[in-house]
């Protein structure tokens, strides 16, 4: 469900809604190049509920004009507002906000066109938008005012008229480029920018958690709330063998629960900082990360940290059909659409290790696109296999209903070797007989199929001698190779019969061959079987062998592969209700990441269009099978990041089997996982700050020339520096209360920026330790590159360089030695520094490194 909420005057707020319907959206027609409209829902259109106001819309399928279908809501809601009991609440909603073409709009019509046109719209921001003008101008100027291609029937007189033309329409669009490019170009480094980490927490079981904490953990009657509402803990009381649960809980029941998992953001900063600070290795310890954040973004600021770290990416990116269709007009749908898988598998290339693999789900609607995009990107197409994921078939209007999907595998490089999945029932069937070398099947020793005739390969036509008690012998031969036959070196025993690979058919005689050469049947006869029949006629069979690291197939039939069927009752056995549609079955995504290379204990899995968290639980579920160490990254920017993909991380660790809601056996697993939420591109926007300095203002009016240039080229980056958003450094005196606007439900919020996180990824810190010593937030790990690194915050309001310098004395820390191969420390300190390469210094400051990282963007 899409949320749009306005304040009025008081505490009254208003609330449209869009009722994500699936019934509505298989109607919906977009091959007819419509834009996406909305109408009042036929039941329950308008409510009041307190001090809110509740307008739901629905997707409307036929080809009513949008604006027609707003002036019809409006209309409604003021025939609401005039009854006794109607909207006379929220009479702020008609007030007159005119504008020049409509001096009767009110507030309601604005808000209203204004979220309905949210919906009908696509927005791009050009690579180049100079570049690109500057071509088309030149192409302009050559094709329709110079005509070159005519210059030779041209006299001098229309030349020099021509070229008159040509000097004013340069100098007049010159400008208008250089103003349209700084705009777009300024857009191009709000997009491009790493983002702020806005908030950022931790989950893990309480096996992970020091005792000393547990007092605390269980007067927590927020997080005991969560735990009821999860994992329904007051049911374990039921069970006689478990210490019964109690209000407020008790440490000898947090002690007998040990796969609850305790979230810290229940609990106070100072009770996190104590809690990581018991990890040796918290990077290390971390199970798996999940990003709210849209993907482009997060995978953005993954870069520096996870280069060439990820064994396996997974995505199951929206198809663009009519039942899940992306919002975006219908001219550029599949264009937007090809952009947004592109721009982000481009980022992804970088992070795969040099035999990693990606894998991509995707069904016929995008199937040539996606096979486009992912050769030109990656070296390696390892296979494409079909899979059977909904049998019953996806409805459609006018069409075969789609039975299957794909799932697309490539490799970085040539290296990328997929693994083999487990074996499955119908595999097994195939091989029945089982001896000390495993599973096989009998089968007929001559060969069948093609190049199966003696003249195909001559060398396995050969005798064979079986005697009267079925035992078999190969006689010793030597090859003629202008025969192209044996020759025997000796005869048959007198109870030896001569068998060759011939059948009869009808009246006729075929020389076939064996299904393998004499050397190689004369090391393994206990392979092999004698049959006779009644006749007495001899039939050869030998054992063919289940091969248990066979590679997958193309064609994927499991019938656990169905989404429709396993992937919602996996949602439903988790939530006993409906939070998300169309969910991924579970053994469908593990098979796809096992092909995919996780079969290794120690690997890294990237889903960047997470979802229900489908791949999260795979993962769990694969280390719970053989106690691995897999980890994971989830990222989604859905609203059900905190509703479905979160909780249901924590449920399936809690317990490994779900039904109605509610955990059947409490059998867990050993995990924590870090959550994060990062500032969006919109919330850059809402934060931009344009401030004009007097003094330049004056210094620009004495020049037209200077303030031409000023606002053609520079003014947007200059007057926008003290920008929260764009990193406002003055702001880093007061570190920990660094704060931006971030929207939450539609809403700015004022929220406390973690600067600390946000430049653990920036340099691609991973994490050993991280403590506060006497008000100093001290950090020590590695980056990527495998340098000990040790970062210092500190307030600088609070902590002076004397007080800096110290803190180096009493902890140890010396800038001259060894033990850190990079120190970075926040504002101007006395520290002693060293040079350790040509432009490069072993201490650095935060500011600096930070604004360098944040801006340093490559386009995509």
């Amino acid at each position: 469900m899409r949320d749009y909420v306005f304040k009025l005057p008081g505490q009254k707020r208003v609330h449209f809604k869009l009722i994500d319907a699936t019934e509505e959206k298989d109607n919906i027609k977009q091959e007819q190049g419509k834009e996406r409209r909305f109408r009042l829902c036929d039941s329950e259109p308008i409510r009041i509920e307190g001090d809110n106001l509740y307008i739901q819309f629905t997707y409307l399928p036929d080809n009513t004009k949008q604006a027609d279908l707003n002036k019809n809501t409006l209309e409604c809601l003021i025939g609401e507002y005039k009854k006794p009991k109607g909207l006379v609440d929220f009479y702020n909603l008609f007030e007159l906000m005119p504008t020049a073409k409509n001096p009767n709009r009110t507030l309601l019509e604005k808000h209203l066109n204004n979220y309905t046109a949210r919906f009908n719209f696509d927005f791009f921001i050009h690579k180049d938008l100079g570049g690109f003008l500057r071509r088309e101008l030149d192409f302009y100027v050559k094709n329709e005012v110079l005509f070159i291609d005519d210059l030779d029937e041209q006299d001098e007189r229309q030349v020099i008229q021509s070229l008159g033309k040509v000097k004013v329409l340069k100098r007049i669009a010159q400008k208008i480029i250089t103003f349209l490019a700084q705009i777009e170009d300024f857009q191009k480094k709000l997009w491009l920018k790493k983002k702020f980490v806005v908030e950022c927490g931790y989950c893990m079981t309480l096996d992970r958690v020091p005792e000393e904490l547990y007092d605390e953990i269980a007067k927590n009657d927020a997080q005991r709330e969560e735990w009821v509402r999860l994992f329904a803990i007051d049911d374990i009381k039921k069970d006689l063998t478990t210490p019964g649960y109690t209000k407020p809980l008790t440490v000898k029941f947090l002690k007998a629960n040990p796969y609850l998992v305790v979230d810290t953001k229940y609990f106070k900063e100072e009770f996190k900082e104590k809690l990581l600070a018991s990890f040796n290795n918290i990077d290390k310890t971390c199970d798996g990360a999940i990003i709210n954040s849209e993907n482009f973004q997060a995978l953005n600021l993954l870069l520096e940290k996870y280069h060439e770290k990820v064994t396996c990416v997974y995505i199951d990116p929206p198809y663009n059909t009519n039942a899940s269709s992306i919002i975006y007009k219908n001219d550029y749908k599949d264009s937007s659409w090809i952009a947004l898988i592109n721009n982000r598998l481009m980022l992804v290339k970088n992070q795969l290790l040099c035999d990693g693999i990606i894998c991509v789900a995707i069904d016929d609607e995008e199937f040539v696109g996606t096979l486009f995009i992912l050769t030109s990107i990656f070296e390696k197409k390892v296979g494409i296999a079909t899979v059977r994921s909904n049998p019953a078939g996806r409805k459609t209007k006018g069409k075969f209903a789609p039975a299957h999907e794909y799932a697309i595998f490539f490799g970085k490089s040539e290296i990328a070797i997929p693994k083999s999945l487990d074996i499955t029932e119908k595999r097994l069937d195939r091989y029945p007989k089982e001896d000390e070398k495993g599973r096989f099947a009998w089968a007929n020793f001559i060969r069948s199929g093609n190049n199966d005739l003696r003249e195909d390969r001559p060398k396995l036509y050969y005798p064979i001698f079986v005697n009267s008690q079925d035992k078999i012998r190969i006689p010793k031969m030597m090859w003629d190779e202008n025969a192209r036959s044996y020759v025997l070196q000796e005869l048959p025993k007198t109870d030896e019969m001569v068998v060759y690979p011939i059948i009869k058919q009808g009246n006729a005689s075929i020389e076939k061959n064996w299904q393998r050469g004499h050397e190689r049947m004369t090391n393994e006869l206990d392979e092999y079987r004698i049959r006779r029949n009644a006749d007495g006629e001899i039939s050869i069979d030998f054992k063919t062998r289940m091969d248990e690291d066979s590679l997958p197939t193309t064609w994927w039939d499991k019938k656990e592969y169905a989404s429709a069927n396993y992937g919602a009752a996996e949602l439903k056995n988790l939530f006993n209700e409906k939070h998300f549609d169309f969910p991924k079955a579970m053994t469908l995504v593990k098979d796809c990441l096992v092909a995919a290379g996780v079969r290794g204990h120690s690997v890294l899995t990237l889903d960047y269009f997470a979802g229900s968290g489908t791949t999260a639980h795979a993962v769990i579920n694969l280390n719970r099978e053989d106690g691995g160490k897999r980890k994971y990254i989830l990222v989604e920017m859905g609203q059900y990041f905190d509703t479905v993909l979160k909780p249901r991380i924590q449920k399936v660790v809690y317990s490994k089997d779900w039904k109605d809601g509610k955990p059947v056996s409490r059998e867990g697993i050993s995990n924590m996982f870090k959550y994060m939420r990062l500032e969006s591109y919109e919330d850059t926007l809402d934060n931009l700050i344009i401030k004009r300095d007097k003094r330049r203002q004056k210094a620009l009016t004495a020049s037209k020339t200077a303030q031409e240039e000023y606002m053609l080229g520079y003014w947007l980056d200059i007057e926008t520096r003290e920008s929260d958003s764009l990193l406002n450094i003055d702001k880093f005196e007061d570190l920990f209360n660094y704060t931006l606007q971030i929207r939450h439900d539609n809403e700015l919020k004022t929220t406390k920026v973690d600067l600390v996180e946000t430049f653990n990824y920036l340099i691609g810190l991973y994490v050993e330790q991280t403590e506060v010593i006497r008000g100093f937030k001290v950090i020590r790990g590695r980056l990527r590159t495998g340098e000990k690194t040790l970062v210092i915050w500190r307030n600088t309001k609070e902590k002076s360089n004397k007080e800096l310098d110290t803190f180096f004395l009493i902890q140890g820390y010396n800038t001259q030695d060894f033990e850190f191969d990079k120190i970075f420390v926040n504002g101007d300190n006395n520290l002693e520094n060293l040079k350790v390469a040509e432009d490069k210094w072993k201490v650095s400051l935060i500011e600096e490194e930070f604004k360098k990282r944040m801006f340093d963007v490559k386009d995509v």
